[in-house]
């Protein structure tokens, strides 16, 4: 199984955006991500996003470059302070590959934990606009695959 982990793109702030989306900056990021990903040939059950503008502007780009069946959803413990143990929990039983797009501090945490078993360290640095690849193996551990920012895709 791959767990495909999507920091959103650099947000516009609450003064140039009350909902916080997508700077054109992080469009353009997100959107070269995307593209450079897709050559990958991604295969995905699903893409979840938190429900917050920048998450799901973010999981509607990618998803035109991943190959996802039952396509992007909305829903919880996504958020930028939602317990990580929600998804560990989730992801403990799923056995389909699936896209999560979502904010610090969360990503961070879930992927210490998925990882490291704790969250007292930062396993990985996610850059806005980033995706790291986790996969896991037959006997229930997990290793990062890849990981790609947008600083390093011209």
């Amino acid at each position: 199984m791959y767990l495909y982990l999507v920091r959103h793109g650099e947000a516009l702030t609450k003064e140039e955006d009350p909902e916080q989306g997508l700077s054109p900056v992080g469009i353009d990021h997100i959107s070269r991500v995307a593209a450079f990903t897709k050559g990958l040939g991604i295969k995905v059950k699903q893409v979840f996003h938190s429900g917050k503008k920048r998450a799901e502007q973010t999981a509607r780009i990618f998803s035109e470059g991943v190959q996802s069946e039952l396509g992007v959803l909305e829903t919880d413990g996504l958020a930028p302070m939602d317990a990580p143990e929600i998804w560990l929990e989730r992801v403990s039983q799923i056995n389909e590959d699936v896209m999560l797009v979502g904010h610090l501090p969360h990503l961070a945490k879930l992927s210490t934990m998925v990882l490291c078993g704790g969250r007292e360290t930062q396993a990985l640095n996610f850059l806005a606009g980033s995706i790291v690849c986790l996969a896991r193996a037959e006997d229930n551990t997990w290793a990062v695959d890849w990981m790609i920012n947008p600083e390093l895709i011209q």
